[in-house]
């Protein structure tokens, strides 16, 4: 397994499905990190693909200019899942006590991590389902800034710097066996708004066979 036992421990131990029981309704990221990674999806994922948003929320990321044939959202709390426009169906699931994902296999065109991928405590597993549900060539892109609810990032992310976690969610993506080597996407690729939040994007498809 990539990772230890103790590095999966978090500082609030209880369900996490308690502390997302009520609805937040703010950003967890700044406008300029939210204009990169619209920016980014519209030049990464293709009009009328079928999106999975993995740990999603009220807000949506997508490009408006953009048609999708299905987005699928997911998280923890429906009330907000349930505000997201964007969203043509969702459902509510705690990864960390079942990583399964009620979908079928190659269904998707892109699955979606947006600021989240500090709280799973079995990355591993979730990982091979982001593949499992992914049509072969299909997109996942997971992206975080520094920011977190530090009593439920596990220990091997709040431990890391930020150059370490970049290398925690490549090592993600190269624990499961089919996907391609992780491009990663910074705030000094260049092309990018400027931002108070740090950008970081990590990008990988599923390979054809």
């Amino acid at each position: 397994m990539l990772l230890r036992p103790d590095q999966r421990v978090k500082l609030d131990a209880t369900d996490d499905a308690l502390f997302y029981d009520y609805p937040r309704f703010v950003t967890h990221v700044d406008p300029g990190f939210i204009q990169r990674l619209t920016q980014l999806y519209a030049q990464r994922l293709q009009s009328q693909a079928r999106i999975l948003d993995l740990m999603s929320s009220w807000v949506s990321h997508l490009p408006a200019e953009l048609e999708f044939a299905h987005v699928e959202g997911h998280g923890l709390n429906g009330e907000e899942l349930a505000k997201n426009s964007r969203l043509d169906h969702y459902f509510v699931q705690n990864l960390n006590l079942d990583p399964k994902l009620p979908l079928p296999d190659q269904s998707f065109d892109a699955v979606l991590n947006t600021v989240s991928v500090q709280y799973l405590q079995y990355p591993e597993a979730i990982f091979n389902e982001i593949h499992r549900v992914l049509q072969p060539g299909g997109l996942a892109i997971v992206s975080f800034s520094n920011r977190m609810f530090y009593q439920k990032a596990i220990q091997a992310w709040r431990d890391s710097s930020e150059g370490d976690r970049l290398q925690l969610v490549k090592g993600y993506f190269q624990s499961v066996p089919g996907f391609s080597q992780p491009e990663v996407m910074t705030a000094n690729s260049g092309w990018w708004p400027l931002s108070s939040d740090p950008f970081y994007a990590v990008i990988s498809s599923r390979l054809a066979g």
